[in-house]
């Protein structure tokens, strides 16, 4: 709904930045934060009408309302009373995948991300197949965390390009077990990119049953792709260690003890020369 004059007037009482783009240091904050609890009395109207000052980024000046939305993500997030933050947030995400400008869109995933719970989960999910808001969903999904996991493996079947690969990261760095077969699958992708984020999150879930497919994977050609497979050996071992999975671990360090004998991959036979010799 268009914002109301009174909104107007309090969104008016945010801070400029200079000319430099940069806000001084000298801000009433008494004065802003005030306005901003006036702003929040408002409730779902009032973050609907902020939502309404914002424009596409380059068509327009919206510092204040940009300025005003935040802080009123982080006016919610600091009460006591945890409904507000829930009807914030389901507010955001009710103005997601609609017609508002993609820029818009993007800044409401950042908020989410402030103050999004599993309320918001599901709108964010729906726009892991967007090539303009894949990236800023997928930020504020992992940020939020409960519930993402199952939203990122739902849209990777549906997923192509960036958005793959962004989905992929994603998987990887939520540690998310279910998704062990999808990674696998993933691991063997046409995009080498995705082969990579594949297996470095197969690492970081530290699966042991993946510690042939990462061995295999990394004694690639020599390049990219075997520099950070190695690295993706490398953290799983580091977790199989961790998890008291000795023997698995070990089984990386000797092969890559054993097979990185070109004096540019020294380092990485001493770094596993190193392990083996702590472990025993």
């Amino acid at each position: 709904m268009p914002a109301s004059e009174q909104l107007k007037t309090l969104v008016d009482q945010m801070p400029a930045p200079d000319k430099r783009d940069m806000f001084n240091t000298d801000i009433d904050k008494e004065k802003i934060e005030a306005a901003i609890a006036e702003i929040w009395k408002g409730g779902k109207d009032n973050v609907l009408g902020l939502v309404d000052l914002l424009v596409e980024p380059g068509q327009g000046d919206d510092v204040k309302p940009h300025y005003a939305l935040h802080a009123l993500a982080l006016h919610v997030c600091k009460l006591e009373d945890k409904e507000p933050r829930q009807v914030f947030a389901q507010t955001l995400a009710s103005q997601l995948g609609g017609d508002r400008p993609k820029g818009v869109q993007a800044y409401l995933c950042q908020e989410l991300g402030t103050a999004g719970g599993k309320e918001a989960v599901e709108a964010l999910g729906k726009l892991l197949t967007d090539d303009e808001l894949c990236d800023p969903a997928a930020r504020a999904l992992t940020a939020i965390r409960e519930g993402a996991a199952e939203q990122f493996r739902a849209a990777l079947p549906k997923a192509e390009g960036k958005c793959r690969l962004t989905i992929v990261q994603n998987l990887g760095v939520l540690c998310d077990e279910k998704a062990l077969d999808a990674l696998k699958q993933a691991a063997d992708d046409a995009d080498r990119d995705t082969r990579i984020a594949a297996l470095w999150g197969l690492g970081n879930i530290g699966d042991p049953g993946s510690v042939a497919l990462l061995i295999k994977a990394a004694d690639a050609e020599p390049g990219w792709e075997r520099i950070q497979n190695t690295k993706a050996c490398l953290v799983l071992a580091e977790k199989l260690v961790a998890a008291g999975k000795q023997t698995e671990a070990a089984r990386i360090y000797k092969h890559l003890r054993d097979t990185r004998t070109d004096r540019s991959e020294k380092y990485v036979r001493d770094l596993a020369e190193k392990a083996l010799a702590g472990a025993r």
